[in-house]
């Protein structure tokens, strides 16, 4: 594993990334003469960036133990976020370094959604059909035509790579250039020990993650009403044109076992959706957003349990911790 130097990484990385913005809003003539003799990150106005940042998030340096005495699996990482009130309820090992899967896909829906527009046209090229075998895939050909709107709903119902790569050259015109723009993003959004290389999350080397990133990648997500409701839905079918003009239809199911309904949150609450993600290197992951009877809204995320049946299991037991 990479550097795992948990808070302190993240906070050091955030004051940069704060003092930058802080710059990146003053005049020409209020920037310093001399940028690099005077550079410093204890400035009052970073300070008040800082404070301000850290008040919108929920805030942790070490494990946190829950009121139920759940443990997930010794190699796990999981994590429960109050998003309203800002609060780790539960965390197991949340700045630890995984590969995330297909959650990658949930950061990627947001540079789509906050770079494009749902109506914009794709014309899929010849990577989408470049996978490895066994992937994920909605059937996406060379030469179809779909809008970015369906693309998403195809990448995130049933964690379609091939959609997945249509977005990323759509949105900044190959894998490579839309990874350099996922991993900006996450580093505004101060998922800083985080590094991606595609927009699926199929394993590749220097692709990783933490379950306490994925919590602020998602927090992030849920802020845009698109991701909400594809989230939340169990099925989707949309008409894409093939490179001879003639219509197909694809039809895709979510991934995510509380929204068919082969899994049940306990009572009370409603789980309103997420992301899946499987491979051989993650193991099984998700990360869900939930609501308590009251419509307090929750993020929980488990990285790599040892199979499907211990992730939903546990991911009940964490959701138990809201109560």
């Amino acid at each position: 594993m990479r550097c795992t130097n948990k808070f302190s990484k993240f906070i050091a990385l955030t004051l940069s990334i704060c003092f930058c913005i802080s710059l990146c809003g003053c005049s020409n003539d209020e920037l310093p003469l001399d940028f690099k003799s005077t550079y410093s990150l204890a400035t009052t106005a970073t300070e008040d960036r800082v404070s301000g940042f850290s008040e919108q998030i929920a805030v942790t340096d070490s494990d946190v133990s829950g009121k139920t005495g759940f443990q997930p699996e010794e190699n796990s990482s999981a994590g429960l976020f109050d998003v309203n009130n800002k609060e780790v309820l539960y965390a197991k090992d949340i700045f630890d370094e995984k590969n995330p899967a297909s959650l990658t896909k949930v950061l990627t829906a947001i540079c789509a959604l906050k770079y494009g527009n749902e109506e914009d046209m794709i014309i899929c090229s010849d990577n989408v059909d470049k996978l490895e075998s066994g992937a994920s895939v909605c059937g996406l050909k060379p030469g179809d035509q779909l809008t970015l709107g369906q693309a998403i709903r195809f990448m995130l119902l049933p964690s379609a790579n091939d959609a997945a790569i249509a977005i990323a050259e759509h949105i900044s015109g190959s894998v490579d250039k839309f990874a350099e723009l996922m991993n900006e993003e996450a580093a505004l959004l101060g998922a800083t020990n985080s590094h991606f290389v595609n927009p699926h999350g199929l394993t590749a080397d220097d692709h990783y993650s933490t379950a306490y990133d994925m919590y602020l990648i998602t927090n992030a997500a849920i802020k845009y009403d698109v991701f909400n409701t594809v989230i939340n839905l169990d099925s989707y079918s949309g008409n894409v044109t093939d490179r001879s003009g003639a219509l197909r239809t694809i039809e895709v199911k979510s991934s995510n076992k509380f929204i068919d309904g082969t899994y049940s949150a306990p009572e009370g609450i409603t789980v309103v959706g997420g992301k899946t993600g499987t491979t051989s290197a993650a193991g099984s992951c998700l990360v869900l957003v939930s609501k308590n009877y009251s419509g307090n809204t929750y993020i929980s995320v488990i990285l790599k349990a040892s199979e499907r049946s211990v992730l939903y299991n546990d991911m009940i037991k964490l959701l138990e911790e809201i109560k």
